[in-house]
């Protein structure tokens, strides 16, 4: 995470302290935005790849375990601090597939949403009890919303916050400012790619 002052110039040095990021295939860090009042309350959003290291493969390369996580955090003195997790999925869910690791934040009225990609999972984007393919609705501080979908008919328990699933790797997602309708986009393998 790096810092560029209102002059445009960039600091040499990124900010200390950050969470640990899994340079692992697609992932690393993926999303960073301030809260909708940051002026006021200096909450900076970080999406990234969370995961371990499980030592080196034949090659020497490090071998990962990793899946999109979300926290937020405040920034003094160069350094990350007051760090907070807002969403991170259950490690048997962490893989070492290298794609499709999504993310894209919205603030919405308070609310927080935010993509995990299907990470090469395919199928599993359409099981609710899963994390991956989904885009997840939480208010601002990682609460869940008492008002988020039920997914009555799912066969299933749905993950708390879960708002939609069945995406394959969403890496656009913003908010039409004349009536308020999310948009989300996400890549097909070969073309035929999504706006929803």
């Amino acid at each position: 995470l790096r810092l560029i002052d209102a002059s445009g110039n960039l600091h040499p040095d990124p900010i200390k302290g950050t969470p640990e990021v899994m340079p692992l295939g697609q992932g690393g860090l993926l999303e960073v935005a301030a809260h909708p009042d940051f002026a006021s309350n200096g909450w900076i959003y970080l999406g990234f790849a969370d995961g371990w290291k499980e030592g080196v493969d034949s090659k020497g390369r490090p071998k990962m375990k990793a899946l999109t996580a979300v926290v937020r955090g405040r920034i003094k003195d160069h350094t990350w601090v007051e760090q907070e997790w807002i969403w991170k999925g259950d490690k048997k869910f962490y893989t070492d597939a290298g794609p499709h690791f999504g993310t894209r934040f919205v603030f919405d009225q308070g609310f927080l949403y935010f993509i995990v990609g299907e990470r090469g999972g395919n199928m599993e984007a359409q099981d609710l009890s899963n994390p991956k393919g989904k885009i997840f609705r939480v208010h601002d501080d990682g609460r869940i919303p008492a008002d988020n979908p039920t997914f009555a008919d799912a066969a299933t328990t749905p993950l708390p916050g879960l708002w939609s699933s069945g995406h394959r790797n969403p890496q656009g997602m913003d908010i039409d400012p004349r009536d308020g309708g999310i948009y989300r986009t996400e890549h097909g393998p070969r073309g035929g790619d999504e706006l929803n």
